[in-house]
């Protein structure tokens, strides 16, 4: 179907935004702002829990997001964070983003905000974006740039119906990662409640020594797990497979052969510096990760290392230093109650599974119905 091209600034309601930046001290508390690990981690914002900044009214007033906003990665230090974009939905408090995130917004009575979210998702809309990347370490798009590619307007009705049709599959998904995320929570809580609390099973009968029960002792991460590096893939390079690649921000991808048996812990090494992931399956770490080997990985390390506080470092490439990283100490408890741990964890995992299992399902039929529908070749 042949719909009209205009270039996508013609749809803005007012000159495209970079975000705000502002000093150390201005942060921790405040209003939500999004960073470039919320942009890599998710598809469409609205109430996630983020980072905060102290704002004034009048910073609010510009740098403030309203739902139907959509924002691109303005520079990322990995290709797939430049000009990416996400939507602005359903806020229910103050938000702002950084200043490596573009904000656009448009004008609702012709362009329904979602449906832009979904045409720069498209093969279309990736190209477009694709040809405004500019730089070699870190890469990005500019504002000026992004205002004068051309996009596809059809009739409001059309992109409505268009949404809908798309939008079921997300609901789907979005209801599972509500799942997942409490499933994850569970978890977490479990490893505070036993491994930070100290109040594990028979910790009533535990005999202190030096501040930790009898048994236990404080291991560098480098004795328990090795983070090593893992290997440059390109998206070009990559031929859509069964196994899971992954960059800082988590799964980026698949591809037809994997790297490292599974299971195993995937560490962010640049963009999003100190993420912590886990595959239950064989997978494929991309340079931008640290990777802990299967014979290392354990539950109990994985939610180890998502409570360890890892420093971006290096200062003329930011990023992980492994030497640092290797350093930081662990508390490691007795094998006795770390079996029973990966005992009591497991029923999460597997429920886990089960629905990444589903969402993959999801992800793939919508994918395929997407550019059908972009292209018109599927009537709604």
């Amino acid at each position: 179907m042949n719909w009209e091209l205009v270039p996508f600034g013609s749809i803005y309601t007012e000159p495209s935004r970079n975000g705000v930046y502002k000093s150390k001290e201005h942060h921790g508390v405040g209003v939500k702002i999004i960073n470039m690990g919320e942009l890599f981690s998710n598809g469409i914002i609205s109430n996630q829990e983020m980072k905060r900044l102290n704002m004034s009214n009048s910073e609010m007033e510009r740098f403030g997001l309203k739902d139907g906003d959509l924002l691109f990665g303005r520079r990322s230090l990995v290709e797939s964070g430049a000009g990416k974009c996400i939507l602005v939905e359903n806020l229910s408090e103050p938000t702002t983003f950084e200043s490596s995130i573009i904000r656009v917004r448009i004008n609702k009575n012709i362009a329904n905000p979602r449906f832009y979210y979904y045409w720069f998702q498209s093969h279309q809309g990736k190209g477009n974006i694709r040809s405004i990347i500019t730089g070699t370490n870190v890469k990005g798009i500019t504002g000026n740039n992004l205002k004068k590619i051309l996009i596809s307007i059809p009739p409001l009705k059309y992109q409505a119906k268009i949404v809908k049709h798309l939008k079921n599959y997300d609901d789907l998904i979005e209801n599972n990662r509500r799942r997942i995320a409490l499933l994850e929570q569970a978890a977490r809580l479990l490893y505070k409640e036993w491994f930070v609390h100290l109040r594990f099973p028979g910790h009533q009968r535990a005999k202190i020594v030096d501040g930790v029960p009898e048994g236990w002792e404080k291991k560098a991460l480098g004795k328990i797990g090795k983070l090593n590096y893992g290997k440059s893939l390109k998206a070009d390079n990559r031929i859509p497979g069964p196994f899971p690649v992954f960059g800082s921000s988590g799964i980026v991808g698949s591809h037809q052969k994997s790297l490292v048996k599974g299971p195993g812990i995937i560490v962010g090494r640049k963009g999003n510096v100190g993420s912590v992931f886990w595959s239950d399956e064989d997978f494929y770490p991309i340079d931008t990760v640290y990777f802990i080997e299967s014979s290392a990985s354990s539950f109990f390390l994985y939610y180890a290392l998502k409570q360890t506080q890892f420093i971006n470092t290096d200062v003329a490439v930011p990023g992980l230093n492994r030497d640092l990283a290797h350093s930081r100490e662990i508390l490691f408890p007795e094998n006795r109650l770390r079996i029973l741990f990966e005992e009591s964890i497991s029923p999460f995992h597997n429920q886990i599974k089960i629905l990444n299992k589903y969402n993959e399902e999801l992800a793939k039929a919508r994918d395929l119905l997407l550019p059908r529908l972009m292209n018109g070749d599927v009537k709604v």
